[in-house]
């Protein structure tokens, strides 16, 4: 059953919460105005919105200090808040909300992420080796309760407990105390108990309710209460596919959940379907890979109404970086563009692999959408996939090494990148196509970090919203609306602000398709940070609301509606 589909990880039992430090009069520094018990209203303006909500904080006693396990040392390169670990493992209190949160806006944003890049005195090298960070965003009449909270995986409480990295991260590697030990992780390695469940890189809703953290490794399922954001145990698979990594971005949907599982042994991917309410995945269809040593790092990927794209990317694991102690230029893949690169397209009703083509290289973490192209007796004649396409260029992972991403001095490093296009035919031609749906100075020449309105899923649509670039930059800096018929989009920019992935939330019983709300969170140069909210169609701003402190930069995130 459901609720017996996940068990405990480690021990859960640290519960110290940490609060903003009160002032003398029962509020609190730092741009808040807590009033303890009550709930106050104050009128002012800011940037023309008006301030309605106040903030009041947890009612139980917190202590007031961070916790001393992270004490990052200070450098005038450093003084970004996007890219300093969290300050403290727990936090929940009310917002003070600038200007009008839609009242049907009902429900819980949450966001996962890296937010914690030191343990003990070791600090780590890759954005995406960072401790988990789960953040909330709860809307309810207008009001606005956030907090945050680490994920307590295996990887990181062992860390905590031992002030060392213990388990396999993106670009780390636990230090052997001898040669004999280095053995003995290389065996765990190879059974996957010395990969990371370090959850960090996305958190979703099932169909039958239960919300699940993810990351690349299949051991990194973990449930949380999306209220509480406490971690309740690993989401144990029961069927018998085995593998040790799948696609961190599944489909999901009220109705199924969809993943790749590659083959490292048989290059090669399985596509599997999982229904509510079961922990069990049954194969839909194998996909071989048509070259190369191994199957293309498969991030994400998309599908449409009866189909599921596999993408074969010239960027493929390589189980030699694994085993390598340092980490290699790429980490754990390697480029192989002699390998070429593919597509392929399975029907998810048989399983069969209907087209399977060869494309111009490519490099892409995050598919934005496909759907089916037909011809005017309905018959499917192509598929369209689109995806935030880095011009088949690699050095992006380089770029966000944490040295690189806390060094930025104006010069503008940000590899450029597209809205790229496949169109692959289903009447047997060998090739595909792939070029820019919109003219990449249309975003500054970077995206990623994208999202649609979830009702369109698979289906033909017209907007997508994403992070761009405001150059010079190291990073994507903006927020963008991509209209895909028009070929414009619409630019949401704040000096020194790095926003996270914008989110869109339709609103109920929408008829267009861009009638909802943008949701995203802003880290401050200067500290600071803020949630953010956009009216899904002018891209203007509708309200924000302050944090007591700037929050790292994060990943992905999903919707929980009210009950």
């Amino acid at each position: 059953m459901a609720s017996m589909s996940y068990s405990a990880i480690g021990n859960s039992s640290f519960l110290a919460i940490v609060s903003a430090v009160p002032d003398k009069s029962g509020g609190v520094n730092d741009g808040f105005s807590f009033r303890t018990g009550k709930y106050v209203t104050r009128k002012c303006t800011a940037r023309g919105l008006t301030v309605k909500n106040v903030a009041t904080p947890v009612t139980v006693p917190l202590p007031a200090a961070a916790p001393s396990w992270e004490t990052e040392k200070s450098s005038s390169s450093w003084n970004h808040v996007a890219w300093t670990s969290v300050r403290q493992e727990r936090w929940e209190g009310e917002l003070i909300v600038e200007g009008d949160i839609p009242l049907w806006l009902s429900g819980t944003y949450l966001r996962n992420g890296p937010g914690l890049w030191r343990i003990g005195d070791h600090d780590f090298r890759h954005l995406f080796d960072g401790y988990a960070t789960l953040v909330k965003l709860h809307f309810e009449n207008g009001r606005l309760i956030a907090g945050h909270r680490q994920v307590e995986s295996e990887a990181y409480m062992a860390a905590k407990k031992n002030k060392k990295l213990c388990y396999r991260e993106f670009s780390e590697v636990p230090k052997p105390d001898n040669f004999l030990s280095y053995v003995g992780e290389l065996a765990n390695l190879f059974s996957g108990a010395s990969l990371t469940d370090n959850a960090n890189t996305g958190v979703v809703k099932l169909g039958d309710g239960r919300v699940v953290c993810l990351t690349e490794t299949q051991k990194g399922s973990i449930v949380i209460d999306p209220d509480t954001l406490d971690t309740l145990g690993r989401f144990e698979y029961t069927d018998t596919l085995g593998g040790l990594i799948h696609s961190a971005h599944p489909i999901v949907t009220d109705k199924e959940f969809l993943t790749l599982l590659p083959d490292l042994v048989h290059p090669g991917y399985l596509v599997a379907r999982m229904e509510p309410g079961s922990n069990e995945r049954k194969v839909i269809g194998r996909v071989n890979c048509r070259h190369g040593p191994a199957p293309g790092w498969v991030h994400s990927f998309p599908v449409t109404e009866h189909y599921v794209v596999v993408p074969e990317m010239p960027l493929r694991y390589c189980a030699q970086n694994l085993l390598k102690a340092e980490p290699t230029p790429l980490y754990k893949f390697e480029w192989h563009p002699d390998s070429k690169a593919f597509v392929h397209i399975m029907c998810k009703a048989s399983g069969k692999v209907v087209a399977s083509v060869e494309v111009p290289l490519f490099v892409t973490f995050h598919f934005i959408n496909a759907y089916e192209e037909v011809d005017e007796d309905g018959r499917v004649t192509a598929i369209i996939a689109d995806c935030c396409e880095h011009n088949a260029d690699t050095t992006i992972l380089e770029k966000l090494r944490l040295k690189n991403l806390r060094s930025f001095n104006g010069e503008d490093v940000l590899p450029d990148a597209r809205v790229g296009r496949f169109t692959i035919p289903l009447n047997g031609n060998p090739n595909g196509k792939l070029e820019a749906a919109v003219e990449a100075d249309e975003h500054g020449r970077g995206i990623d970090m994208c999202s649609i309105n979830p009702n369109y899923l698979g289906l033909k649509y017209r907007f997508a919203y994403a992070c761009g670039a405001q150059r010079p930059c190291n990073f994507p800096n903006t927020l963008i609306k991509i209209d895909l018929v028009e070929k414009k989009a619409k630019n949401w920019y704040e000096e020194g602000a790095v926003p996270s992935e914008p989110f869109f939330v339709p609103r109920p019983g929408a008829t267009e398709e861009d009638d909802g709300v943008v949701i995203s969170m802003i880290s401050q140069k200067s500290g600071g940070g803020y949630a953010l909210l956009l009216d899904g169609s002018s891209f203007e701003e509708i309200a924000r609301a302050k944090f007591p402190y700037g929050l790292p930069y994060g990943l992905h995130g999903c919707w929980v509606p009210k009950k």
